[in-house]
């Protein structure tokens, strides 16, 4: 049986990955995937499990047009956290959004975020969150016969990486935070549940309405949930609310994080619009999406914290 194919753009990294491994879950689609390079490990990876790893850059928008060129749909993700991809990413998006559109692409999955400064009257940049929400026009304009907006969580993850428990000045482990740690205003979840969502919202085709946006959510925290969350499994950590001119200083790009967090306290990390977004994701997901203390007892064992 000839099964449509899928090309995710991004299908080596976390949230892309996530999407590759629900689409060959469901075994309704062929996978492609498009890597800068193909002979990488997590490319061989995917090609054992019969995905078909494609070269293109999304530095280079005209290597992608081989990689969209028979796909019934697409998904694209950017990274700004690519050095190569930081602060260009509103550019990279729309170029990527022309080659598909020109390949001929019938359902198009752009993975963003609200659109941070616009919602704080300019007061937060926040260039990670603006930089994707700026390509939202691109998708719509671009005529695709079906087009559908994906908004990823805070992602638990950040808590095996970049957020891991770190020492606090009073001894103790944990985060020192630039928001007030009582604010329960960050949707959160598993990267992994994106590509659930994804792969339900191509499935649905014309039964899910054009233009949607489905907003992937765990549930929605302050630092003191997790914080208690973890330690009624057995952990012992703390949050401390540090101050915004003392945060900026203890790190390069500290001040863009702060105004992350500013912009959770201030708007939710998904924004005014979010309840008929998680709706809208939760609906097509009815199996639901996994809350943090589900998450924590499966991936964050007290063992595995590390002592300095």
């Amino acid at each position: 049986m000839n099964r449509q194919i899928i090309t995710v753009v991004g299908g080596t990294g976390a949230q892309g990955g996530g999407v590759a491994d629900a689409l060959l879950a469901s075994g309704q689609y062929a996978v492609r995937v498009v890597s800068r390079n193909p002979a990488s490990e997590s490319a061989e990876r995917l090609k054992k499990r019969g995905v078909q790893v494609v070269k293109g850059d999304l530095l280079e928008p005209s290597s992608l047009r081989a990689a969209f060129e028979g796909a019934h749909g697409a998904f694209l993700v950017t990274n700004f956290w690519d050095p190569t991809q930081m602060q260009k990413e509103t550019q990279i998006g729309n170029a990527a959004v022309k080659e598909a559109w020109a390949a001929g692409v019938q359902h198009f999955i752009w993975s963003t975020l609200p659109d941070s400064e616009k919602l704080s009257g300019g007061r937060l940049k926040v260039p990670h969150f603006t930089g994707k929400a700026r390509v939202d026009a691109a998708v719509e304009a671009a005529g695709f016969p079906r087009h559908t907006f994906v908004q990823a969580p805070f992602y638990f993850q950040n808590f095996l990486g970049m957020l891991a428990p770190q020492p606090l000045p009073n001894g103790a482990r944990g985060w020192a935070v630039p928001m007030d740690p009582a604010a329960q205003v960050i949707h959160a979840g598993d990267v992994n549940d994106v590509g659930r969502a994804v792969a339900a919202a191509f499935a649905a085709g014309d039964k899910l309405r054009n233009g949607s946006y489905l907003a992937v959510c765990g549930g929605v925290y302050s630092w003191n949930d997790f914080v208690s969350t973890l330690n009624a499994q057995g952990h012992d950590v703390q949050v401390q609310r540090a101050p915004a001119d003392v945060y900026d200083t203890w790190f390069p790009g500290a001040p863009e994080v702060r105004e992350t967090f500013e912009y959770f306290e201030q708007c939710f990390y998904f924004g005014p619009e979010r309840e008929s977004r998680i709706a809208a994701a939760k609906a097509l997901c009815p199996d639901g999406f996994i809350g943090f203390s589900d998450w924590a007892k499966l991936n964050l064992a007290p063992t595995n914290e590390t002592v300095d």
